[in-house]
C-alpha cells in the first residue's frame, strides 16, 4: 500500500510530554467499526470488557539505554551520544550513535559521569562494526550482569525523540517510563499501552473475572521510526526478541475456547501473539525473534480486542491499528481524538479497538 495513506497532521500541542496522574485517569477512546466512537477513561476498562476476557500485557523492562561518552585515544575527544537498540550477546550491543561520522571501526568510546561511580568510574566500548544510518556494533569492556549494572549506573531513560527533543530526561522519567509489569530487562522503549495500568486497575479487572496474562517482547528503537519508503512492501522491520510460555499459551487458548476474548495491551503484545498463532488461531509457546509487519489486508488470528496509545503518522504502528479496525475507521478516530484534545504518543491517552469483522479471523 502507499505509505502516504497513513499520514495525518498532528498539532504539536497534542503530544504529551508527561503522563497524567494517576495513570488510569488517562482518556480512553473506544472504537467499534461501524458502531461509532465513545469517550471514556482507562479506569472504565473493567466495564468495557466482560468476564472471561484475557488481557495480555508485555512485562519487558526498559533499560537505561541512553549513554553519553567521548571518543578517546585521538587528538580530539568529541562527544558521542549512544542509544542502545539490541543486545547481540553478553558484551556486545547494536546501537545508534550521533555523530556517526566521528567514529570509525576500532575507535574506543568512554562513558562516564562525574559523581556517579561505575566500577572504576568509566565504561569503555570499542566500535566493532559500522552500518548504515548511524548504526554501529559496540563491544564493551564488561560482560553479562556487570555490564548490565554499568549501563544502569551510567545510562538515562531512552525517551522517544518527540519528547527528548523538547525536554531532557529526568529522574521522574525513571518511574514514569516503566510499566507496573516490568520484570525482564531488555527493552529500549516502553510498551506504552501498559503505562496506564495500576494495581488498583488490575484488581478491578480481576474482580470482574477478567484475566491479566503476561508475555515478554523486548521493544526496539525501530518502534519510533516512520516508514520512509513510498510503498509499505519495501519497508524492512527491525526484529525483536520475545517469549510466550506454554502456561500462558494454554491459558489463552482455553479462555478463547470458552468464549473469552484475547485483548492485546499494546502493539508489542499484538505482534507477538500473532507471531505465535497458527492458522487456526491457536497460540503456541514461542521463544525467538519476530519481524512481523502488519498492514491492512492481514488476517488476524489470535487477537479480538486491542488497547493501545495513539501513534505517529506513517508509522508501522498506525498501519497495524488500521489493519485491525480499518483505515477509514482509524482516520476518523484520530481526527476525533485531535478535535477532542486527546493526548498523543508514549505519555498520552489510549484507545480500545474492536476488530473490523471484515479483517479479523
Amino acid at each position: 500500500m502507499r505509505t502516504d495513506l497513513f499520514d495525518f497532521d498532528l498539532p504539536p500541542e497534542s503530544i504529551a510530554l508527561r503522563p497524567v496522574e494517576p495513570r488510569e485517569s488517562a482518556r480512553l477512546l473506544v472504537v467499534r467499526p461501524g458502531d461509532g466512537l465513545d469517550d471514556y477513561t482507562v479506569r472504565d476498562l473493567p466495564d468495557l470488557l466482560r468476564a472471561g476476557d484475557q488481557l495480555v500485557v508485555n512485562d519487558t523492562k526498559v533499560i537505561a539505554a541512553q549513554l553519553a561518552g567521548r571518543r578517546v585515544g585521538g587528538a580530539t575527544e568529541p562527544r558521542i551520544d549512544v542509544t542502545l537498540i539490541k543486545r547481540v550477546d553478553g558484551s556486545r550491543w547494536q546501537a545508534l550513535v550521533r555523530p556517526a561520522r566521528k567514529l570509525a571501526e576500532g575507535d574506543v568510546v568512554r562513558f562516564g559521569n562525574e559523581g556517579r561511580v561505575c566500577l572504576l568510574g568509566n565504561l569503555d566500548a570499542t566500535v566493532e562494526a559500522k552500518g548504515e544510518a548511524g548504526e554501529i556494533t559496540l563491544s564493551f569492556a564488561f560482560h553479562g550482569p556487570v555490564l548490565d549494572q554499568a549501563i544502569a549506573d551510567l545510562g538515562a531513560p531512552p525517551l522517544p525523540p518527540y519528547i527528548a527533543s523538547r525536554r531532557a530526561p529526568d529522574e521522574k522519567d525513571v518511574g514514569d517510563y516503566q510499566t507496573m509489569f516490568a520484570k525482564h530487562e531488555g527493552a529500549v522503549a516502553a510498551p506504552t499501552a501498559g503505562l496506564h495500568f495500576t494495581p488498583a486497575l488490575e484488581a478491578a479487572l480481576q474482580a470482574r473475572g477478567i484475566g491479566v496474562q503476561r508475555l515478554t517482547l523486548h521493544v526496539g528503537a525501530g518502534t519510533f521510526l516512520p516508514v520512509k519508503t513510498d510503498d509499505t512492501a519495501d519497508h524492512k522491520m527491525h526484529a525483536e526478541w520475545g517469549t510466550i510460555s506454554a502456561e500462558t499459551a494454554r491459558t489463552l487458548n482455553e479462555a478463547r475456547a470458552k468464549g473469552g476474548r484475547i485483548v492485546a495491551v499494546g502493539s508489542t503484545a499484538m505482534r507477538l501473539l500473532e507471531s505465535a498463532a497458527d492458522e487456526n488461531g491457536t497460540i503456541q509457546p514461542f521463544t525467538g525473534e519476530t519481524a512481523i509487519f502488519i498492514t491492512p489486508g492481514y488476517r488476524f488470528r489470535a487477537v479480538d480486542v486491542m488497547m493501545t496509545n495513539f501513534h505517529l503518522p506513517r508509522s508501522t504502528l498506525f498501519m497495524l491499528v488500521s489493519a485491525f479496525s480499518g483505515l477509514e475507521t482509524m482516520q476518523a478516530a484520530y481526527a476525533h481524538a485531535i478535535e477532542k484534545g486527546y493526548r498523543f504518543y508514549s505519555y498520552g491517552d489510549a484507545c480500545l479497538l474492536f476488530a473490523d469483522t471484515g479483517h479479523a479471523a
